[in-house]
């Protein structure tokens, strides 16, 4: 039962504080070099057009909008965060969270730009991995720093909760 609870809990502050620190490096860029990030309105739009049945759409821009798609996307953005730190937990055991390596979180964090490349992109009608968007390989970099900084924040994340444990 223990083992059940610290992987729950495991995930919660590990994802959080991961989704967290990629959230922080998105506002930088933004601030710094006038780099936009995802609009996380677009990915709330998508999930709440599925009670209607529609998964895909020719352009998520061109979609109508939905009631707190912002909200949302915010919500979703950060379960994600904490389901692929769950998996993490889970390929590499409850014992990473005690004693966190680099590689596996790195791994993990850039294994998650698959997402968005072959399942979020195409839904939204960018094309698999934004073949379809005005700059693909563009989007293609920047998608593998946000999901690099992502793993980077899923060690120092376990790190911390490390030093907690400890």
């Amino acid at each position: 039962m223990k083992t059940y609870l610290e992987l729950l809990t495991f995930s919660l502050v590990i994802g959080i504080g991961a989704t967290l620190i990629m959230d922080i490096y998105a506002l930088m860029i933004k601030r710094f070099f006038n780099i936009p990030s995802l609009d996380y309105r677009i990915l709330g739009r998508w999930i709440g057009h599925f009670k209607n049945g529609i998964f895909s759409h020719k352009n998520i821009l061109q979609t109508v909008p939905i009631n707190n798609e912002k909200a949302i996307g915010w919500l979703a953005h950060y379960l994600i965060g904490i389901s692929f730190a769950f998996l993490l937990l889970l390929i590499w055991g409850i014992e990473w969270a005690y004693h966190p390596t680099f590689w596996p979180a790195i791994t993990v964090g850039l294994l998650t730009t698959i997402a968005p490349w072959f399942m979020m992109q195409p839904a939204f009608g960018f094309g698999i991995a934004a073949s379809k968007t005005p700059h693909p390989t563009t989007a293609r970099i920047r998608s593998l720093k946000a999901h690099a900084i992502y793993g980077i924040g899923l060690y120092i994340a376990a790190l911390l909760l490390s030093i907690v444990l400890s």
